[in-house]
């Protein structure tokens, strides 16, 4: 396979107290692993230092030619080759689908794997292979993060995570599946014994957990993120789904008034999905047997949806449109919000494993 990272390292601990600095050292045993619609985030440590790398989970296929293949090459562009097609996968999968005017596809679809693309899980894997690195033996565990079970639908995720068990474990690791909200709590609410609500805004879904001391008394997810508030926009406009999320990443500002249509439509839909989340939280949670919790706890929010400054803000708006069962105490804004979820698999890896 002829294929080279263009590899995105991000500190994610330079701004948090008593937390290392994030070095680009090679990674050292344990592995945390976010496996999400819109990207990959790996989590690893060496010596004191905990880095990520992370690549987008996309694909975009164009003709094969030997002068492209030379190109893609030269530009250290990731790809393989397969039925006379290049597969970009990555990052440079969104670059070049927006330069074509049309978007990318994803091996993972609102959430799980997505059954309309034969080819996501070798896009997924030959992304993995270049994110983590050979294990160092047999029983390395890496600990992957897996969604709640989907509102109405409570047996949806069991395939999704056998197959990723089973691919990780053929590249010589011992995988582990941990739930997506919990590993909020665990990165971002140690401080606070990891109790509350973790929240990760993904591109496909919103996953969401409860957990008293580390302990998950709630979780599930709605399968609605992101990729919905692209698709909505760019649908309403008439745009492609891949040139309203570049916007949504590069440009938005949630607490400004928009300043054109597309920033009008980003609005409109972040206020539909964050009011779709905050009526989840109270009718799930609403639901539950009652569970006897000491005082009003923090909820955080993580993922890549929530990256454009503003969001805890217009969420916060919605959770006052809603009575919660239970008393919140703070609405916190994880500090890194697209590396939070493989941070606290790996903080979970490190602490279950005594590294």
């Amino acid at each position: 396979m002829d294929d080279i990272l263009d590899e995105n390292t991000t500190s994610f601990f330079a701004k948090r107290k008593n937390k290392p600095v994030v070095s680009n050292n090679g990674v050292n045993s344990a592995i945390g692993l976010d496996i999400g619609t819109a990207n990959i985030v790996v989590a690893g440590k060496k010596n004191d230092d905990i880095h990520t790398h992370s690549q987008l989970n996309a694909f975009f296929k164009i003709p094969k030619t030997k002068t492209t293949k030379k190109i893609l090459m030269g530009k250290n562009i990731l790809f393989f080759e397969k039925d006379g097609h290049f597969f970009i996968l990555g990052n440079s999968a969104e670059n070049i689908a927006n330069i074509f005017g049309r978007n990318t596809k994803r091996p993972i679809k609102n959430g799980l794997l997505n059954p309309n693309e034969m080819d996501g899980i070798n896009v997924l894997m030959a992304i993995l292979k270049k994110l983590i690195p050979e294990p160092e033996n047999p029983d390395t565990p890496i600990w992957f993060s897996v969604p709640g079970a989907p509102v109405g639908k409570p047996d949806s995720v069991v395939y999704h995570e056998s197959i990723l068990q089973m691919n990780l474990k053929n590249l010589g690791y011992d995988p582990k599946p941990v739930n997506e909200g919990l590993t909020v709590i665990m990165s971002e609410l140690a401080d606070n014994n990891s109790s509350g609500i973790g929240i990760s805004l993904g591109g496909g879904m919103c996953n969401i957990c409860l957990a008293y001391l580390s302990i998950p008394v709630v979780s599930y997810s709605i399968q609605k993120g992101g990729d919905f508030i692209d698709n909505m926009v760019g649908s309403s406009l008439n745009e492609p789904a891949t040139k309203i999320k570049v916007i949504k990443e590069q440009e938005l500002n949630l607490s400004l008034e928009p300043r054109n249509r597309i920033e009008t439509g980003l609005h409109i839909y972040y206020d539909n999905l964050f009011a779709d989340l905050a009526k989840s939280l109270q009718d799930v949670l609403g639901t539950t047997e009652k569970v006897s919790l000491p005082n009003a706890l923090p909820l955080v929010i993580s993922g890549g949806t929530v990256m454009p400054r503003g969001s805890r803000e217009k969420f916060v708006k919605a959770l006052d449109n809603v009575d919660l069962p239970i008393k919140i105490s703070d609405v916190i804004l994880a500090v890194n919000p697209l590396q939070t979820t493989a941070t606290g698999a790996l903080m979970m890896a490190m602490a279950e494993e005594e590294i």
